[in-house]
């Protein structure tokens, strides 16, 4: 298979502060590659890189095994979609996509023809006349992704394209994007804070903090086998539980939490007495499970609230005793309808649903 991009030991720093610390990772053709991290965590300052607007520190970028070192912005071949897209508002569609092939000197019925075929692959063939300000949001951010792919990029690059969008267009928006990529086959490597919107259209995700990658891996194993503390908070919901690691005289290993509490856990390589980080998902949370399964953990619980959201519905409980709470997914089968807030409930889950991590401290998300 084809690499695309290869990013070799990146470095940036910006006086003292390190921005992007050793990053290395290949892209295959045609594959659609995100970048996921929180606010200053230095997917940005990669990306810009890449695109020729930064200059490393150290490290290399080849583009199709061509070394990129001092070659310019504008001879590189990618191009960039920004979150604010800077459409021409006094061009009609098919102007705004021809504008790149006419700066490179194309001229002719041959850059219109190019146009046309283009718009029929983003789904815009009867757009091509209209004003910027007759578009819908999705469709502007067609053209805009047009307007780059035109130039035939080797690696098309997108930082948060989809951030500026409402809600309910996003959602729309990250499906639309994905069957573009596959439809057009261009090398997509994405930029975003949003976890859906990487898990959903990427084939490749790369989990970023302060600087470096915590994980790179497809969506479906950073979800369900997370490498550290830092992906377990940031890819999906997850309760998490601290307390100290312990094995018994039978093999078997559980957690004493700090409010001194027990829990089943599966062998995770960590030493005997050593602090941890315990991750259970909700959905991995069964209510009123079977009494007596071995290798399974019960509590009873307090339901606090029902956070209704319809097929993402769930319950807000608190131990049995404790302030601790935990979020717990409510099945889709109507069969727990009768639970409301103040119940005592009963809650289990399957010790191979729990993962735990030394404790490190880190947050994936500030607290408010």
């Amino acid at each position: 298979m084809q690499i695309d991009l290869s990013v070799k030991e990146l470095t940036r720093k910006f006086g003292e502060f390190t921005a992007v610390d050793r990053v290395s990772f290949n892209v295959e053709s045609g594959k659609f590659f995100s970048i996921l991290g929180p606010s200053g965590c230095g997917k940005t300052t990669l990306l810009r890189m890449i695109a020729g607007f930064y200059e490393p520190t150290s490290g290399a970028i080849e583009i199709r095994g061509q070394d990129m070192a001092g070659v310019e912005p504008n001879r590189r071949p990618v191009n960039l979609v920004f979150q604010h897209l800077a459409l021409f508002p006094m061009m009609d569609v098919k102007e705004n996509i021809a504008f790149g092939l006419k700066r490179r000197g194309e001229k002719g019925p041959a850059v219109y023809k190019k146009v046309n075929d283009l718009l029929e692959r983003v789904g815009l063939p009867e757009q091509a006349n209209k004003k910027i300000s007759q578009l819908s949001g999705g469709q502007k951010q067609r053209v805009a992704i047009a307007r780059c792919l035109i130039l035939e990029p080797a690696v098309l690059l997108l930082d948060e394209p989809l951030g500026a969008l409402d809600l309910k267009l996003r959602e729309h928006m990250k499906v639309e994007l994905k069957k573009l990529q596959v439809q057009v086959g261009t090398t997509f490597v994405y930029i975003t804070h949003d976890q859906s919107e990487a898990m959903v259209m990427s084939d490749y995700v790369a989990v970023m903090n302060s600087g470096h990658f915590e994980q790179l891996d497809t969506p479906q194993t950073l979800y369900n086998n997370p490498q550290s503390s830092f992906v377990a908070q940031f890819v999906g919901d997850n309760n998490q539980f601290i307390g100290i690691l312990h094995r018994d005289e039978n093999g078997s290993h559980y957690v004493i939490t700090d409010d001194k509490r027990k829990y089943l856990v599966r062998e995770s390589g960590l030493s005997d007495g050593e602090r941890v980080e315990m991750y259970i998902r909700p959905e991995a949370v069964i209510i009123k499970p079977d009494a007596g399964k071995a290798n399974f953990n019960t509590v009873k619980v307090l339901v606090k609230a029902i956070l209704f959201d319809g097929a993402n519905s769930r319950l807000l409980v608190v131990l049995d005793g404790s302030d601790k709470e935990l979020i717990v997914s409510l099945p889709q089968n109507r069969q727990f309808d009768y639970i409301k807030s103040g119940d005592s409930i009963e809650i289990g889950w399957d010790i191979k649903s729990a993962v735990c991590f030394r404790e490190s401290g880190v947050k994936a998300y500030d607290e408010l």
